[in-house]
């Protein structure tokens, strides 16, 4: 991932979304809970941990530990793949691009509403380029990380000036339009073309962490041997390829998750190497928690509900009512002026960036 860019951990899975006529498989996941997009070898069918090491597979072959991956995790993901708006053909490219945002660190169930709203408003690029970025966070609403709705407003600008309002197809297009990083690019090129791409978010490493590697957990952050061993599993056919890319992320999301695992309901439970080796503990660095309570982040999250409920600029005093302690109130204003999110005017008056 990029500085720019949040991978998810969401439960947001995709299956097929459409964008260019052909069906595509798509899912997801969130950091704050199952099924969110975060960015968070080989077992034997015999009782024995068989620690493959699927790099070593000669470029552009899929290793021998692949083959006995995807056909139990395709068969499950045929038969419990949920049915979200976004792996549906109607929603397009734009559609999936526009999920990918959203799910990143946010749970399906929250996104749902908002995405619906989000697509009715604006259902293509052009229509969201063509207003305030400020009303790009308005309708963010309690989503989190607002920022985001910043960068797909910028996205969608770039689609607009650069693309004819279409969202690329290409990889390398994608990866050059503002706020896009690596996950989000392979991802729409996979969830929305149909094209073979390794795409990594917490849920399928934590899958490939167990079944492939047999620990509990991924390291804190992405590494290239992770990257390495997604392309080796990746299948040739860049169909299958986009929909093993939904269905490891989907497994993640709703049996293999975080905590309390569903080993009982996994298709890959006779071949995972964690569950053989008898599901040792994490030993690594402890995993990163998130806090909310009292942090900026609740302060910088009053302070724009103030200012995305009113229908004109809010002044200081209105401001200063949603948070008792002045020189966190007043740190979290200024680190909403700096990111773009809030724009101050004349008299002590503030607004949303061009509302």
């Amino acid at each position: 991932m990029t500085a720019t860019e949040t991978p998810s951990a969401s439960d947001a899975p995709h299956s097929p979304a459409a964008g260019t006529g052909t069906a595509s498989p798509r899912a997801g996941a969130s950091s704050t809970g199952a099924d969110a997009h975060g960015p968070d070898t080989a077992a034997g069918s015999t009782g024995t941990a068989a620690c493959v090491d699927p790099v070593s597979a000669p470029a552009g072959a899929a290793s021998p530990t692949a083959g006995r991956l995807h056909a139990p995790v395709l068969a499950w993901f045929a038969q419990h793949a949920r049915d979200l708006p976004w792996r549906r053909p109607e929603a397009g490219a734009w559609g999936v691009m526009v999920s990918e945002f959203m799910l990143q660190q946010t749970p399906v169930n929250r996104v749902l509403p908002v995405y619906e709203q989000w697509l009715a408003r604006w259902p293509r690029p052009a229509a969201l380029a063509a207003e305030p970025s400020g009303e790009a966070v308005r309708a963010w609403g309690r989503l989190g990380y607002p920022r985001r709705a910043l960068r797909l407003h910028g996205a969608a600008v770039a689609i607009t000036e650069r693309h004819g309002g279409d969202v690329p197809s290409d990889h390398a297009q994608l990866l050059a339009l503002p706020g896009i990083g690596e996950y989000t690019a392979a991802a729409v090129a996979s969830f929305a073309y149909g094209q073979r791409h390794a795409v990594l978010d917490t849920n399928v490493r934590r899958v490939f962490a167990r079944a492939v590697t047999g620990v509990q957990y991924p390291p804190n952050a992405t590494t290239a041997a992770e990257r390495r061993l997604a392309r080796a599993l990746l299948p040739q056919d860049e169909a299958t390829a986009a929909r093993w890319a939904a269905a490891s992320m989907e497994l993640g999301a709703l049996v293999c998750t975080a905590r309390n695992e569903d080993c009982g309901r996994c298709p890959l439970a006779r071949e995972c190497a964690w569950r053989l080796a008898g599901k040792p503990a994490h030993d690594g660095p402890p995993r990163r928690g998130q806090t909310y309570a009292g942090t900026d982040r609740q302060v910088r999250g009053r302070l724009l509900a103030v200012l995305r409920e009113a229908h004109g600029p809010v002044t200081q005093t209105a401001l200063d009512a949603v948070w008792h302690e002045p020189v966190q109130r007043a740190r979290a204003l200024d680190g909403l002026v700096a990111d773009g999110l809030v724009e101050p005017l004349e008299g002590g008056l503030y607004r949303l960036p061009g509302s």
